[in-house]
């Protein structure tokens, strides 16, 4: 369990890194930051978020908890080279967007003496950089613990309170499996459609023009193009089936469209209003 003298170190200071030791700075827990990018190990230094900063991993060999926050297949090579400065015990987690291939490949190279458990904070965001970290996000996000045969229990108790302490409210555990369905649905078919929408022609033209809706809808259009491709292809059994789906009925609103149905298309609607609600935040 976590206890006011357990330290972390976080790996990638990028948005989502930076807010973990943003948060835990804040309830007052020492934090190591290791990052490639001196800059930004700069910046959370200047914040008081960290209270070491380096591009030197070896620096994790203290710290009881480590956190990465780098990209699927950058997190797999940080532990085959980096792994052998942690010390026995000590806990493994990340952030990945993906859990199935991440969780064998990880479990696959790893010391029998660390143990990996994977989490999925619910808190990313459009940008990219420690200078969009905020850690006032988690508040109303979902944190996910993914756990396995592998796990202990003492583990997922551990990463329970870490989510508690960085202010999730919202924190559930799902197997790896339904955990990647999930998402190609609800993030990555969404991301996917976001993008289509503004290469479908050059809209530009149209910014003086718009309202709320397409600002709304096309948010997540302005995306991070180094990650999500790779998100993209670990999961791209369950990304396809969704992008399936999805044409399949935009094709059908389009036949009751042709078909002049206004009854047919008033039940889409009132079926989306009422499934949209469950989803609004209170």
């Amino acid at each position: 369990m976590i206890k006011p003298s357990t330290k972390f170190a976080v790996i990638g200071l990028g948005v989502l890194g930076g807010s973990y030791v943003q948060a835990l700075s804040q309830k007052g827990y020492y934090c190591i930051g290791i990052d490639v990018d001196e800059t930004a190990l700069t910046y959370a230094k200047e914040k008081h978020w960290i209270q070491e900063g380096s591009t030197d991993s070896s620096l994790v060999k203290e710290v009881d908890i480590v956190v990465s926050a780098l990209y699927p297949h950058t997190f797999v090579e940080w532990v085959k080279t980096n792994q052998k400065y942690m010390k026995t015990g000590v806990l493994l987690t990340d952030v990945t967007g993906i859990k199935r291939e991440i969780i064998h490949d990880i479990n696959h190279e790893l010391r029998s003496d660390v143990e990996f458990i994977a989490c999925h904070p619910m808190a990313g965001k459009e940008f990219k950089g420690i200078q969009y970290a905020d850690a006032q996000r988690f508040a109303n996000a979902n944190f996910i613990i993914v756990p396995t045969e592998k796990n202990t229990n003492g583990a997922i108790q551990t990463v329970h309170q870490m989510a508690e302490i960085l202010g999730f409210t919202k924190i559930s555990e799902l197997s790896a499996e339904d955990h990647d369905r999930m998402i190609g649905f609800l993030s990555q078919l969404t991301h996917v459609i976001a993008v289509s929408l503004m290469n479908v022609s050059d809209n530009t033209h149209l910014v003086d023009y718009t309202g709320d809706s397409f600002r709304d809808l096309t948010r997540i259009a302005k995306i991070n193009e180094d990650m999500w491709p790779e998100l993209f292809i670990l999961n791209k059994d369950n990304l396809i089936r969704e992008i399936n789906e999805f044409s399949d009925e935009l094709l059908r609103f389009r036949n009751l469209l042709e078909k002049e149905d206004t009854q047919g298309m008033k039940a889409k609607m009132i079926q989306s209003t009422e499934r949209r609600k469950k989803f609004d935040r209170l």
